[in-house]
């Protein structure tokens, strides 16, 4: 009986072992166009892993054309991530409407999600 048992056990750690996906890379550009928005700073974005729903994750708009950007590199076998944008580190855009979300599919990919603020419409791109 004590043998059956520890064999029961050793196929159970072995079956859930199996059944857990191995993390998948992810690069996800994300573009943010703010020209429509007035008095726009400290621009981010706060989400679910890799993000954080307490602290910004700003975002760096290098030429200063109001498309403020970033790019993450992630390993994950999360099958979606949801996040809102922010505007001076705290205004959060979308107010009262569902979370902005990006589906990943189980491989590899590079991802160029692309939004206007406070529009929920987006522009995702997979390769």
């Amino acid at each position: 009986m004590k043998l059956l048992k520890q064999l029961s056990t050793i196929l159970l750690i072995l079956l859930t072992a199996s059944c857990v996906q191995q993390t998948q890379p992810k690069t996800i550009i994300v573009k943010l166009d703010m020209t429509e928005i007035k008095n726009h700073s400290k621009v981010g974005i706060r989400g679910n892993y890799p993000l954080s729903w307490d602290e910004t994750t700003f975002l760096s708009d290098e030429d200063n054309n109001g498309i403020y950007e970033e790019t993450f590199e992630i390993y994950t076998a999360n099958s979606t991530i949801e996040f809102k944008f922010v505007n001076n580190d705290s205004e959060f855009e979308l107010q009262d409407q569902n979370n902005r979300s990006i589906t990943f599919d189980y491989k590899p990919e590079t991802i160029i999600y692309e939004a206007v603020f406070n529009n929920p419409e987006e522009k995702i791109t997979k390769n």
